[in-house]
């Protein structure tokens, strides 16, 4: 976890609205992978396993 509350509470929506590419990579894992592409954001987590489309 990090010791810096305000990145736990970004505005995700506001945020993808922001970016020109709406990539957030996680290296704390704070944030749900679901919560974070439901505000169009593309979520990369380190040590979580990437959704495989078959």
């Amino acid at each position: 976890m990090t010791e810096w509350e305000q990145f736990r509470a970004l505005d995700l929506k506001a945020l993808s609205a922001t970016m020109a590419t709406p990539i957030v990579v996680d290296l704390r894992n704070i944030y749900s992978p679901d919560e974070v592409t439901k505000n169009g954001l593309l979520y990369c987590g380190v040590g979580r396993p990437q959704p495989v489309a078959y």
